[in-house]
């Protein structure tokens, strides 16, 4: 609404207020200040209704680990939702489609996050347990909202030229909405010089959904200890809003030989509120927390972090980037393969995988500060490795 404010009352003077970058910073001071600000009232809404959390995990030791942190208020999502959607709404252009299918999966994956939050909590006082939704039910619901993005996002492939207002129709056009780029691969020539992998829509369904519910269920995973998903967010999130400012912008684009995807700079401005939103969040969830995120916040953010990969056509740099999650859901997976086919035998002590450290004598905080440098490290190497091809 300030971008069309702005819009309004300077017309068309280059003022910084154009750029997503600018607007992206300024993303990150909003949401971390609607956090900030909401938090403590929140929290003190949460625990009234007594949505607390109830660690239970399949380790004794674990258990006990984890005592403390009992009747924790859980939900704590919704203030990262809200933080998100107030910057969008305020410092993002509106009009762009790119972003409006944005909040279109932050609202899908809030919504889902938080029933499955809910129901957890409303079994766990009438019977004693934590069961939420099915695996297989959320994943239906993430499958369809994976399958929607693709096919609004390959159907205005044709017209997202128009997207861009303030580049000319010539220099905004770009033909690689649905071209896979892979790193340090050249595949398939295409125009002005650039190597990449053409996807047909069913396949590029296929990647969205993998990558769409893929990311969302790491991040989720990797929600186990006091700040660990939040910071690691932040560096995912961040190496992304360069991407995404990148990828908009044709000259930066074809300086660093990335396909220039039309209007997806202003993803710029909604990986910026995901940033700030997880600082702020970290001032209250920290070691040690006074409050969850829960799935509420955890699939959105994961959703989203997807979402935008899918657009700047760089799902495969995701996986460099967001390494840690990549770590934590293949720590599950072997996990839950080796138990299986070796009778019962576990390959770590527990997983996801952070739990496996922590058993193994690491403090909380020394589990998340490191895994934080990794995240670090691995958005660093990501964006490093740009120009190797």
């Amino acid at each position: 609404m300030l971008y069309w404010l702005f819009q309004w009352l300077l017309e068309d003077r280059p003022y910084a207020y154009k750029s997503p970058l600018f607007r992206a910073a300024l993303a990150v001071l909003v949401a971390f200040g609607v956090v900030w600000w909401m938090g403590p009232w929140v929290i003190r809404l949460l625990t009234r209704l007594k949505i607390g959390d109830r660690p239970e995990f399949d380790h004794a030791t674990l258990n006990q680990l984890n005592h403390g942190k009992t009747d924790t208020p859980t939900m704590g999502g919704v203030l990262i939702v809200a933080a998100i959607a107030v910057s969008a709404l305020l410092l993002a252009d509106l009009s762009n489609f790119y972003l409006v299918l944005g909040l279109f999966c932050l609202v899908w994956l809030a919504a889902l996050g938080g029933f499955d939050d809910w129901l957890k909590l409303t079994a766990a006082r009438r019977v004693g347990t934590r069961d939420g939704l099915k695996k297989w039910e959320k994943l239906v619901f993430q499958t369809a909202l994976g399958v929607l993005l693709a096919i609004f996002v390959f159907r205005s492939g044709d017209v997202t030229s128009q997207l861009d207002r303030w580049t000319d129709l010539e220099a905004a056009y770009s033909p690689y909405w649905n071209v896979l780029s892979i790193p340090f691969y050249k595949g398939e020539p295409l125009a002005d010089g650039f190597w990449g992998v053409r996807l047909p829509l069913w396949l590029f369904a296929l990647i969205t959904v993998l990558v769409v519910a893929g990311t969302s269920n790491a991040v989720n995973l990797t929600d186990g200890m006091d700040g660990l998903a939040s910071g690691c967010v932040v560096m995912t999130a961040g190496a992304f809003l360069v991407l995404s400012h990148v990828v908009g912008d044709p000259e930066l684009s074809r300086g660093l030989l990335l396909f220039h995807i039309s209007g997806a700079g202003e993803l710029a401005v909604l990986c910026g509120a995901i940033v700030g939103s997880c600082l702020g969040f970290l001032w209250y969830n920290g070691y040690p927390a006074r409050v969850f995120m829960g799935d509420t916040g955890s699939l959105p953010l994961g959703g989203l972090i997807g979402y935008v990969a899918i657009v700047t056509r760089q799902e495969l740099m995701l996986l460099i980037i967001g390494g840690v999650f990549v770590i934590e859901a293949l720590s599950v997976l072997i996990q839950v393969t080796t138990f299986r086919l070796m009778n019962g035998k576990r390959f770590f002590r527990c997983t996801p995988i952070h739990h496996h450290f922590h058993l193994g004598g690491w403090t909380e905080t020394q589990v998340v500060m490191r895994f934080w440098l990794l995240g670090a490290l691995f958005a660093a190497f990501g964006l490093a490795t740009l120009k190797l091809r």
